[in-house]
């Protein structure tokens, strides 16, 4: 059997069985693990009411918005780097060392700089998505093959033109990879930046669940972030198997 035959929900229902197990035995309490039953029918009524309707379009919005604009931050900055290289030179230590400072550990400074409102959450996921997109993308530009650098030179092709119609197309697939990356990082800090102050969204969901000692809430704001990736992801697996057809991988 190939391995694109296997049933990729084979390791779903895997897990559901050892949950559904694991709360039959009682080996925890349902108020440390739920059953998949109640869990479930938390979900339907969540979705009924509408709440966590409301709850996952605020995060999406808000991880979109942090991915957009971490992006734009990452292209602008490694254009300028390709273009002049001593802006590169001059900026590289400080972007090294702020990629090590865990965004999360900001929290106290951008609320008491920007106050308790969107920036400081949009901050955060910036924060924690730019440097997967900016790494991934300024490694693909610079690997181009020497050789069809110098064919470049030799028609003449400027810095911009050798840039856009040598480099990008070459680095496109790596910098889908960045992109992807990146979006998980965006859905993993969602949590962090809608612990400030929120009153909408996933983290805010889990985080009041915890509070009321709703286990069954919290693995549903869970689960829901998950779906949430699987379908970013997916998205951004079908981009690349239709853009990049050479990339596929052999079954």
């Amino acid at each position: 059997m190939k391995r694109n035959d296997l049933p990729p929900l084979i390791p779903f229902i895997v897990l559901g069985l050892l949950w559904k197990n694991a709360a039959s035995a009682k080996l925890w309490t349902p108020y440390i693990l739920p059953s998949p039953e109640r869990v479930w029918e938390t979900l339907l009524i969540m979705i009924q009411n509408g709440q966590l309707v409301e709850h996952a379009l605020v995060s999406m919005m808000r991880v979109l918005m942090g991915f957009f604009w971490s992006f734009l931050l990452a292209a602008f900055l490694v254009t300028i780097s390709l273009l002049f290289p001593f802006f590169w030179k001059m900026n590289h230590g400080l972007l090294v060392f702020i990629q090590h400072i865990p965004p999360l550990s900001l929290i106290p400074l951008l609320i008491l700089w920007f106050g308790i409102g969107e920036t400081p959450k949009l901050l955060v996921i910036i924060l924690a998505t730019f440097f997967p997109i900016y790494l991934n993308m300024e490694d693909g530009l610079l690997r181009t093959d020497p050789k069809l650098l110098e064919v470049g030179k030799t028609l003449g092709f400027s810095q911009g033109e050798t840039l856009w119609k040598i480099r990008l197309p070459l680095a496109l697939p790596t910098i889908v990879t960045g992109m992807r990356i990146g979006m998980g990082y965006s859905l993993r800090a969602i949590i962090g930046a809608e612990m400030i102050a929120a009153d909408k969204g996933l983290g805010y969901f889990i985080l009041d669940a915890q509070t009321m000692s709703r286990s069954d809430k919290v693995i549903v704001g869970i689960l829901v972030i998950g779906v949430m990736g699987l379908i970013l992801d997916g998205l951004f697996s079908l981009f690349s198997y239709v853009l990049f057809p050479y990339e596929r991988r052999k079954s």
